[in-house]
């Protein structure tokens, strides 16, 4: 069978033709990549190539997304002339499916005061969800939804003890309400001490200048692999935009709290079995180091020989003992006592430092689980 070519059909447009047919077929018949391969890539013109490094973003992103969530949260107001209750919106942020059961990670600060939590997940489907724990102190919390897990994708977990300035991370979250944002940069540093909603310090955080504004708080922030290394959580800027200084929650401690608050709703942590006075009265007071208020009997601290403080009948206080050092670390404020006591696991040895009527002494004490 023979073709003629009509003479207002031009050759060159046929040639092109032939060229763009020449390169689908090529792509059809291009061998599937491997995991986390961009399906996008597919479609590239022939013309047009990616360096390895984009095409790992690319893959990272596409695979990691599905594990990201958009939460929303509503407040309860009252209605100043009718008295009537109804539900506004105050915020929204980010999170990350940790397991199949429908559990979702995210900052405690996005979820504080919600009367409703909503969280969307990749395939757009809206579920309502349930606040199952919070740790204020590392600003992390775990909610939890009803879903097939079909629709459930948990993030891959990795570590942050191996981490290097430089290395490159990659920050999903949903900034100002835009959902499956991606942002790069690397580790800007390691080791930084941030506070959290309730003044308490988190330690061992992660630096990073892949932009974070609001709306990525609770989102997931991951090394090259697409394995989650930190939770991002705040930013330092004097205008309250992105400045190119972020931090997250290292993974190490999203690993240790995250299973107790699935299993607990709260954190169980290693402690001394006392009751502390605050520490402005304590500076009221002239005093360096952490007061005892009580001491909870049949506790460490009890079996120690710890003492508390006495009302006398004179109404005036009899102090007892004045925590000063841990391991040999000083012990000024709360903040102090509680930041050594993170670092340590239940069961563990210290040494404490006290002080009782000017008079200083060591005790070995074994610490015990605290709520």
């Amino acid at each position: 069978m023979r073709f003629r070519l009509r003479r207002h059909f031009p050759l060159n447009l046929i040639i092109g033709m032939v060229s763009l047919l020449a390169g689908l077929t090529a792509n059809a018949q291009s061998p599937s990549f491997p995991n986390h391969t961009p399906p996008s890539f597919l479609h590239l013109s022939a013309n047009q190539s990616l360096s390895k490094e984009e095409l790992n973003t690319i893959a990272v992103f596409e695979q990691a997304a599905k594990s990201v969530v958009y939460i929303t949260n509503t407040t309860v107001r009252r209605d100043f002339w009718s008295l009537n209750t109804f539900e506004v919106p105050q915020g929204s942020g980010s999170g990350f499916i940790w397991n199949t059961q429908g559990h979702i990670v995210t900052n405690f600060h996005v979820v504080y005061g919600a009367h409703s939590i909503q969280v969307v997940l990749d395939d757009q489907s809206t579920h309502d969800a349930q606040v199952i724990g919070v740790d204020p102190d590392h600003d992390l919390a775990v909610l939890q939804i009803k879903a097939s897990r079909k629709q459930l994708n948990p993030l891959s977990i990795g570590n942050s003890t191996d981490l290097l300035v430089g290395q490159h991370v990659l920050a999903i979250g949903n900034p100002f309400g835009l959902d499956h944002t991606l942002t790069t940069g690397v580790v800007s540093a390691l080791g930084r001490s941030i506070k959290s909603v309730n003044d308490r310090t988190i330690e061992g955080a992660i630096q990073t200048d892949a932009a974070i504004n609001p709306g990525n708080s609770g989102g997931p922030l991951l090394n090259s692999s697409g394995k989650l290394i930190g939770v991002n959580t705040q930013i330092i800027s004097p205008s309250g935009a992105y400045a190119g200084i972020g931090f997250a929650v290292p993974v190490g401690i999203v690993k240790r709290i995250v299973p107790q608050l699935i299993q607990y709703g709260k954190v169980i942590r290693p402690g001394l079995g006392i009751s502390l006075i605050p520490d402005s009265i304590a500076n009221r007071w002239g005093i360096s180091g952490i007061v005892i208020a009580r001491v909870q009997p049949g506790s460490v601290a009890a079996k120690a020989g710890l003492k508390s403080l006495e009302e006398l009948r004179s109404g005036k206080i009899r102090l007892g003992d004045i925590i000063i050092s841990i391991d040999g670390d000083p012990v000024k404020k709360f903040d102090d006592l509680a930041t050594i006591l993170d670092r340590h696991n239940i069961g563990d040895q210290i040494q404490l430092g006290v002080r009782r009527k000017n008079k200083t002494r060591t005790l070995t004490i074994t610490l015990q689980a605290v709520q």
